[in-house]
């Protein structure tokens, strides 16, 4: 999923070999065992789930609570979101490599427990959002910048739902492609964390005409309930021929696209003019090259969106797409898929469920 992580998923060729790899399909999907606390009673602790080793499950531990420095705030977790990027941490693949042993969680929604002598944004009780590591915990300590406040109207399943495949979401569509109202999106992976935010800030927020493509009938009728407008399975069906059909030719306007390869050829041929193809990942496993000719004769512009990555180069553009993704879910406009909970000592199952692509939407760890 994108998220400080873009939403590029690991390529098959990569994780196909991890998942048949010996032991890795079984023991990924267990549930943890717990780790007896053995320090003082004094000195109070959590539960988390901690990587040992690289490309091993996760286990469970009780973590001795840290002293917070001035801006940090300790927040009491509720919901932390699973993202494939998650995955890649823990299997050594991602571009951040946490020394052993580490926490992994990225996204979170809970309550505010404890506030360094500097803290001035949040204080003990609020709701918040949460962005940073080691929140695949009952609690974690953050700055207090990486936090947002979070309304009553929002549960804490909604809120963790909502940082990385909605702030991808509002900075692809908006933020880069500036999609206009009652243009044409495609939206690839569409029944994806990412894909079903796409789906829904463009046709709720942005109010575009949605095309969903996906891998299944299950998916695209999903898709379709969130707020497509038509839907084409590409497994079963030629993506251009039928991009054509739904257009009457006429192409579309903007492409959000997570897959890569072939279906990122398709979609990329059956740009309008002056059309926009954002990359979010490749799902698919190969990352295609772009025709610059076409391009030129067609006007069209290609552009990625790594929405991680604005919190170290543009932060107020990074806040303001999570504010604006509660702002939205606040008023009723968009509303997160939340497509399979599992709880803290599942994390393992969690992961396996997402490698064996059976989640649809977003995929979240309950602390309670």
């Amino acid at each position: 999923m994108a998220g400080l992580f873009g939403l590029a998923t690991v390529p098959e060729r990569i994780f196909r070999p991890l998942l048949r790899a010996k032991g890795v399909h079984s023991s990924w999907g267990r549930s943890l065992p717990s780790v007896n606390l053995t320090s003082s009673q004094e000195r109070r602790g959590y539960r988390a789930a901690t990587c040992t080793e690289l490309k091993k499950p996760l286990i469970l531990k009780d973590i001795a609570a840290s002293e917070l420095k001035p801006s940090e705030v300790r927040v009491e977790v509720h919901f932390c979101g699973v993202n494939f990027a998650d995955i890649l941490v823990c299997q050594g693949l991602y571009q951040e490599k946490p020394p052993l042993p580490f926490t992994p969680g990225m996204e979170f929604s809970g309550c505010v427990m404890e506030t360094g002598l500097e803290v001035t944004s949040v204080q003990k009780g609020d709701r918040v959002i949460g962005m940073g590591g080691k929140a695949m915990a009952e609690e974690c300590v953050v700055d207090q910048k990486l936090l947002w406040k979070i309304p009553d109207e929002l549960s804490y399943e909604e809120a963790a739902a909502l940082p990385a495949s909605y702030g991808t979401a509002i900075l692809g569509l908006r933020h880069r492609a500036r999609t206009q109202p009652g243009e044409t999106v495609l939206v690839t992976a569409a029944a994806g964390a990412a894909g079903l935010a796409a789906v829904d800030i463009a046709s709720h927020v942005l109010k575009a005409q949605v095309i969903a493509a996906a891998g299944s009938d299950r998916k695209c009728a999903l898709a379709v309930q969130k707020g497509a407008s038509a839907s084409i399975n590409y497994t079963t069906s030629n993506l251009k021929d039928e991009l054509k059909k739904v257009t009457n030719k006429k192409g579309v306007n903007v492409v959000f696209d997570a897959v890569g390869g072939d279906v990122f050829k398709n979609a990329l041929s059956c740009l309008s003019w002056e059309g926009r193809i954002v990359v979010v990942g490749f799902a698919g496993g190969n990352i295609p090259a772009i025709p610059a000719n076409l391009l030129l004769v067609k006007n069209i512009a290609a552009m990625g969106v790594f929405w991680g990555r604005y919190r170290d180069e543009d932060f107020p553009v990074f806040s303001e797409s999570i504010s604006d993704a509660i702002r939205y879910c606040q008023a009723g406009m968009i509303k997160p898929h939340i497509g399979a909970k599992f709880k803290l000592h599942q994390v393992n199952e969690a992961f396996q469920y997402i490698l064996q692509r059976q989640s649809v939407g977003k995929v979240v760890l309950s602390m309670k």
